[in-house]
């Protein structure tokens, strides 16, 4: 059989390269098929590569840290009767120069040099480079002397001198030095001395030290991919945070009565995200212009609903899945899309496609213990909400026969927008009908 290319597939529909991490084989190594061949890493996740052919690894065409574009050879592989008997891969086919010397010449170097008889060349130095026959003919020719040549710097394997080097260096040593013409220094007066320009204060940087109670960590890929896109959205967009406190004990008790029962019946972890996602897509049919983005002066409105989740990883990055048409799923779906996403965004499982696509981002930062916070959009998103934690607080309770004091589950709802296009009054009035739902949230609902 022939030996095949194992080309750089297409890992989702924007993705359109992805960086080599880690080649999990070596040349001469069986593959089977399917089996992991390297790992890539895209703008949106790492993923591993699996292998279309069974065989041995010929050649790797892409060395770690290569972008490679989608659809480009990356290794070739030989199926079972291609490999070598030994399993190794074969020695690559020697390429001849691209300016390739004439032959005529390389005879007449050649001749030259066996021509040359011994005792007219200089001896090679007891210890130091290796000099041609050729080099030192021309040396002996110039009368330059090996202290000489030793200290000529050369251009070849290993710093010898090349014919092109002496040349070049003998050339050099037969033009006359160059004539510098005598300046005439005008004579100033004593008493009129010529005014001197204040040098202008050198701003010297001071020195970074550390001391041993300090920690230097490098950035990983995906750390340094977070801090340029946090610092473009603050660049970007003209952020507004709003904030409004909702009282959810309707559905701190929803959630308390079908917790359990779901678990039993659908095998799944029933948490407050799901109904949070619910709210806000409901709230994005209500006010569309929250679900757009921007590009330069022309507002792309978005008819699809996608909601992206920031999940924290295990290494403590960020990532966020996307639910796509969140607005079309109901409470048992949307579950399932978010206990399915976060388990496979944190065991580095998700594709690139389900990271594309959001329109709008939702970040529960309550499930780390904060009340509010202050988020950043995720570009070209207009807008991203944050979610705090439910606490017990006293509160105003009101009755038809007068106000009460009770214990209330309340949280802070942050929502963050682009002021270009989004005024204080939609932006206040989007967060306010996301608390709505939520403050309003049936207790008969069905799951």
């Amino acid at each position: 059989m022939a030996i095949v290319d194992l080309v750089m597939p297409k890992m989702g529909e924007s993705v359109m390269e992805g960086t080599i991490l880690n080649w999990l084989k070596k040349p001469g190594d069986k593959i089977a098929l399917d089996e992991p061949v390297l790992e890539v890493a895209t703008d949106k996740v790492d993923t591993e590569i699996p292998s279309s052919f069974a065989g041995v690894l010929h050649e790797v065409l892409a060395q770690v840290g290569e972008v490679v574009a989608v659809g480009r050879p990356i290794a070739r592989i030989a199926t079972a009767n291609e490999a070598p008997a030994n399993g190794a891969p074969q020695a690559p086919v020697a390429e001849p120069p691209a300016n390739p010397v004439p032959v005529a010449e390389a005879l007449l170097v050649e001749a030259q040099n066996l021509a040359a008889p011994a005792s007219n060349l200089l001896p090679q130095p007891a210890a130091g480079r290796f000099y041609s026959p050729l080099v030192l003919s021309i040396a002996k020719q110039e009368a330059i002397g090996m202290a000489e040549l030793e200290r000529l710097p050369g251009s070849g394997k290993e710093g010898r001198v090349t014919k092109a080097d002496i040349l070049q260096y003998v050339q050099q040593r037969r033009q006359p030095p160059p004539v510098t013409a005598p300046v005439e220094v005008p004579v100033v007066p004593l008493a009129q001395p010529t005014p001197q320009p204040e040098a202008e204060p050198v701003q010297v940087k001071p020195a970074v030290s550390f001391s041993g109670q300090a920690d230097i960590i490098q950035m990983d890929r995906m750390r340094k991919m977070i801090a340029q896109r946090m610092v473009d959205s603050k660049r970007i967009s003209a952020h507004v945070t709003s904030f409004v406190e909702a009282d959810v004990t309707n559905l701190v008790h929803w959630r308390s009565a079908n917790v359990r029962p779901f678990k039993e019946r659908e095998g799944q972890n029933l948490t407050y995200t799901p109904v949070f996602i619910w709210a806000v897509a409901r709230a994005l049919r209500d006010y569309p212009l929250v679900n757009s983005s921007v590009e330069g002066d022309t507002i792309i409105v978005k008819k699809d609903v996608n909601v992206g989740l920031a999940v924290a990883l295990p290494s403590g990055n960020l990532i966020v899945p996307v639910i796509k048409n969140a607005d079309q799923l109901n409470l048992v779906g949307l579950t399932y899309q978010v206990n399915d996403l976060a388990k496979r965004a944190r065991d580095n499982k998700l594709s690139p496609d389900e990271l594309a696509g959001g329109t709008y981002t939702v970040s529960n930062i309550g499930s780390f213990g904060n009340v509010m916070g202050t988020p950043i959009i995720l570009q070209p998103q207009v807008a991203i909400l944050s979610l705090g934690a439910i606490q017990k607080k006293p509160a105003v309770i009101e009755t038809e026969t007068g106000d009460l004091i009770g214990i209330r589950h309340l949280m802070f709802l942050s929502h963050s927008y682009d002021h270009r296009i989004i005024d204080g009054a939609l932006g206040g009035m989007f967060v306010r009908k996301v608390a709505d739902y939520l403050e309003n949230f049936d207790l008969r609902t069905k799951i």
